[in-house]
């Protein structure tokens, strides 16, 4: 008999499984698929982004989902310990730009390879293409894990790292919330975060600006009174079906909330493309060129500004006349453009579903999670961890830092409990 039973192999299995054999535990570690880690192996672009080594409170910040519920679990096991954890298994690590960590060969598998081999050394069982059925319950105390294929494994410690509904081609199909449910457990709703955002404007649909990225821009959600939702400053991409790319991804939760509480069809993102100029700042810079080279085409002074295909769009969408001499354009056309370049109005009708995101929203209530050891208060010898529960962050290492985070908690608290 396992003292401790993880169900799932994912970045908080793997970690609840070696803390919880490292404090001494048998474990078995069971898994539907027939690899352990695939969603840490495509995991930042294939590269792994292990963690993020912000100080602790700019980290909660990035976890708009219940971020405050991390305190406890990061008391335990932060992202400086996750970043000595790798260290110490010989996975050298870099710092890239806003604190994102990465194993310095940017090979994923490297990581999935390590967690693997320490979970090996610390003799972990691990059973892969072993779908579990349901979870039993007795006299609210959890008591075996049925299989599909119908056997049945008595424990006293189980710990559900199932995953969402994200990226299901790794596994993560949402099958941890049926027992939760079964345990009493809330569910709060399920939606897409760190997804892109759709839109139906022309410019969209005649793919206008399709495959053009825009640097260190500000995209802001919009209410329908015209006051900021939320804004967030990065990179963006314009795509075939709307926008992507992280600014985008980090507004698209914004997205979601505002066209259901608000019951509108559409809901504004305005892009900034010059974010540390003002509307007369970049005006006078626009006249200032114009008025040096009155001879010259508008369209060749302009050249540079910003990209041409987004130059070319602004021009036709003010229907100015990119090949009239700058001696003919007004103070009016220029501060059109530098108002539109300021405020560019996109229409946002939704996401792409909840299988194209990077994150789910939502999941098992953390109310109902005792957040110093992830124990439900449904169910003695019941875990959660990862993103089964109702925590998500930013893409960043945010999301992955949880993971680890609460697995490593769940793991360590099932242990000691035994």
């Amino acid at each position: 008999m396992f003292d401790v039973i993880v169900i799932g192999g994912g970045p908080s299995g793997l970690m609840a499984s070696v803390a919880a054999a490292e404090h001494g535990a048998r474990v078995l570690l069971i898994d539907k698929g027939n690899k352990l880690g695939r969603k840490l192996a495509i995991s930042g672009g294939g590269r792994c982004n292990v963690t993020n080594r912000m100080e602790r409170k700019q980290l909660i910040e990035h976890i708009p989902g219940n971020g405050k519920f991390m305190h406890s679990p990061f008391a335990t096991f932060d992202n400086e310990n996750i970043i000595e954890f790798f260290e110490g298994l010989g996975i050298e690590l870099k710092e890239e730009d806003r604190g994102r960590m990465f194993p310095i060969n940017d090979k994923a598998q490297t990581v999935v390879d390590t967690l693997l081999r320490r979970i090996r050394e610390l003799n972990v069982t691990i059973w892969t293409d072993s779908a579990v059925k349901t979870i039993d319950y007795k006299d609210g105390h959890v008591h075996a894990v049925k299989l599909m294929d119908g056997q049945v494994l008595e424990t006293r410690s189980i710990i559900v790292a199932t995953g969402g509904k994200s990226v299901p081609h790794t596994g993560s199909t949402g099958d941890g919330y049926p027992w939760a449910k079964k345990a009493g457990h809330t569910i709060t709703e399920l939606y897409p975060t760190e997804v892109p955002i759709t839109s139906m404007d022309p410019f969209i649909k005649g793919k206008v600006l399709q495959g053009l990225s825009v640097r260190e821009i500000e995209l802001s959600v919009i209410n329908p009174k015209g006051k900021t939702i939320k804004t967030h400053e990065g990179d963006m991409i314009f795509t075939h079906f709307g926008v992507s790319g992280p600014a985008a991804l980090r507004c698209s939760q914004y997205v979601v909330k505002a066209l259901k509480k608000f019951d509108v069809p559409t809901i504004e993102l305005r892009l900034d493309l010059f974010p540390a100029k003002s509307s007369e700042d970049l005006f006078q810079e626009l006249w200032k060129l114009v008025k040096a080279e009155p001879k010259k085409q508008l369209k060749n002074v302009l050249k540079g500004v910003t990209q041409e295909r987004m130059l070319a769009y602004l021009y036709e969408l003010h229907s100015i006349n990119a090949e009239a001499t700058c001696a003919n354009i007004s103070h009016e056309v220029l501060r059109q453009l530098a108002n539109t370049m300021k405020q560019f109005s996109i229409q946002a009708t939704g996401t792409l579903s909840i299988e194209k995101a990077f994150v789910t929203g939502g999941g098992v209530s953390v109310k109902e999670i005792e957040p110093k050891t992830m124990h439900s208060r449904k169910a003695e010898g019941l875990y959660f961890c990862g993103e089964v529960l109702d925590i998500h962050g930013y893409t960043g290492g945010y999301n992955i830092t949880c993971a680890f985070s609460t697995g490593y908690t769940a793991g360590k608290s099932a242990a000691e409990r035994e």
